[in-house]
């Protein structure tokens, strides 16, 4: 492990894989300017650790057991926004992406980056950098350009992930699959739900879905 230094970028490894967060952890602590000052196994760890030691970075998985990475992510952030949370994970798919990225993710790199380039999001992050790795850049470039052609979103008094929920529960999915497919907890999808019938005024979760698929929501 590094010695310590004024310039070291402090960094902290989340991941409930043992053997991986080992890996991660001397990777980072044998490359010169960087400094692994703390681990944590799941989100309450790694909350502990943004508040008490305050890491420059801090590696972050999306599968931490009963609370995802997603939801880490936003407190951390919303507690230190000078800590930079770079996700580093097995989950490409779009849901995943976007759900770290709202959440305040400066970074997101798979599993199977190579040391250059954990390296290399580490620095930038750490620089207040936003850096995406190459699958997943290409999959916001998309994203980004599909958003500038469609027309106006549905149920603006919505947020994003209210209106995300809302939209997998017109395609007929339940809370348990939602969670998943969102990295939340099923308790935090149930909360998002209960906003959306408020705000909708409508009774059910029925009159719910019938008013998204008006609105063109739901389509698989």
């Amino acid at each position: 492990m590094s010695t310590g230094g004024a310039d070291e970028i402090r960094v902290a490894v989340v991941d409930d894989h043992p053997v991986f967060r080992l890996g991660m952890t001397a990777l980072l602590s044998s490359t010169a300017g960087l400094r692994v000052v703390g681990e944590a196994a799941d989100a309450d760890g790694a909350l502990r650790v943004a508040d008490i030691v305050r890491p420059d970075v801090m590696v972050m998985d999306l599968h931490l057991g009963g609370r995802s990475g997603v939801e880490a992510t936003r407190e951390i952030v919303g507690r230190h926004p000078d800590i930079g949370v770079l996700v580093v994970t097995m989950l490409d798919d779009d849901d995943s992406v976007f759900a770290a990225l709202r959440a305040g993710a400066r970074g997101y790199l798979l599993k199977g980056a190579a040391p250059a380039e954990v390296e290399r999001a580490v620095r930038a992050v750490a620089n207040g950098e936003v850096l995406l790795g190459p699958v997943i850049a290409s999959r916001a470039v998309g994203f980004l350009a599909g958003a500038r052609t469609a027309g106006p979103v549905p149920f603006p008094e919505l947020t994003d992930r209210e209106r995300e929920v809302l939209d997998l529960v017109a395609q007929g999915l339940s809370n348990v699959v939602i969670a998943r497919r969102l990295t939340l907890s099923p308790k935090t999808v149930r909360n998002h739900l209960s906003n959306v019938l408020t705000k909708l005024q409508v009774a059910d979760r029925g009159q719910a879905i019938q008013r998204a698929r008006q609105a063109g929501l739901g389509q698989v």
